[in-house]
């Protein structure tokens, strides 16, 4: 039987304002921080993540804090975030909040097969929440956006690349997606080409649009600094690591990240895929009930704590 993904993990992207990222992310958009921690590789980077009210993987949004100006848009990147809602009548609910609270929004709209409303934060990350008809969030009873509009999970998730043939080969031969549907170009995006995984749906779909006009993206913050896909355990992901390699395509090789087990490779336009396990989870060093509320290492820097910690933004 195929190896198979079975949909978005989590996507990481980048702030250089993590204050602002904080309150962005928890109040206006209602989500749990449920992990606070430090890039593993720059520990003087907070590595900030969000998510439900119980840490689901597939709804993690994740932010590396880093000293950067503004990301220079173009292709060979991840250029939109998909957020999942419940319903037509969320989007609405939505688009007012956003806009009450002063965040810019687009109109409600069908965008590459899925209800959509597409908004930005405050350094330009770009997001569109999508109907996810009937699904409903793991609330976090703490947020202050109604349990039943709170957000369900991420995606799909819309990367740009200047030609698709051996992006498409990847993600078909290599990552064993499907390609499901193809839209047309029109003014503002490429050709757009639908690619699935597992039971598919909005939460595992990646979307490639099609961009050969488009400067190569200057990374930053307001960018995304990977995409991550959904394997189950650690023998999964080892099946991965092997399988990977049969196609000659240089990775990481495993990577223990603690709260889940990780391999980072290239695809042919230079973004940066990983494959992470749904296990242990965030639970693995502190209690579900108290998750974010005070900084989390990993047993190996576990030692440098102290200089660690002195070495970090206040975030409050």
């Amino acid at each position: 039987m195929a190896l198979e993904l079975s949909g978005i993990h989590h996507l990481t992207a980048v702030t250089a304002e993590p204050v602002r990222n904080l309150a962005f992310y928890t109040k206006t958009l209602g989500m749990r921080l449920i992990k606070k921690t430090v890039n593993q590789d720059q520990t003087t980077a907070y590595h900030l993540f969000y998510g439900d009210g119980v840490a689901s993987p597939g709804a993690d949004l994740t932010f590396f804090d880093f000293d950067v100006g503004r990301e220079q848009r173009g292709s060979n990147s991840v250029i939109r975030t998909g957020l999942r809602v419940g319903s037509e009548d969320d989007l609405k609910w939505w688009k007012d909040h956003l806009q009450t609270s002063g965040v810019g929004t687009s109109a409600i709209k069908e965008r590459a097969g899925h209800l959509s409303l597409d908004f930005e934060d405050f350094e330009g990350q770009r997001f569109r929440m999508v109907v996810a008809e009937g699904q409903k969030a793991v609330a976090w009873d703490k947020s202050p956006v109604p349990a039943e509009r709170q957000i369900v999970g991420l995606g799909p998730i819309t990367m740009s690349v200047p030609r698709l043939d051996r992006t498409e080969a990847v993600l078909t031969q290599v990552m064993n997606m499907r390609k499901v549907r193809t839209y047309p170009a029109h003014e503002r995006y490429g050709e757009v080409h639908v690619f699935e995984m597992g039971e598919g749906g909005p939460g595992a779909e990646l979307h490639v649009s099609v961009d050969p006009g488009m400067a190569t993206t200057r990374p930053g913050a307001g960018g995304v600094h990977h995409v991550a896909f959904r394997t189950p355990d650690q023998d999964s992901l080892r099946q991965w690591v092997r399988h990977v390699g049969q196609f000659g395509i240089r990775s990481s090789g495993e990577v223990e990240r603690y709260y889940f087990t990780s391999l980072y490779f290239r695809e042919p336009n230079g973004v940066l895929f990983e494959i992470a396990t749904d296990v242990p989870g965030f639970t693995a060093d502190e209690p579900l009930e108290t998750l974010g509320e005070s900084l989390s290492l990993p047993p190996f820097l576990e030692p440098n704590r102290a200089a660690i910690e002195a070495n970090l933004k206040p975030l409050v």
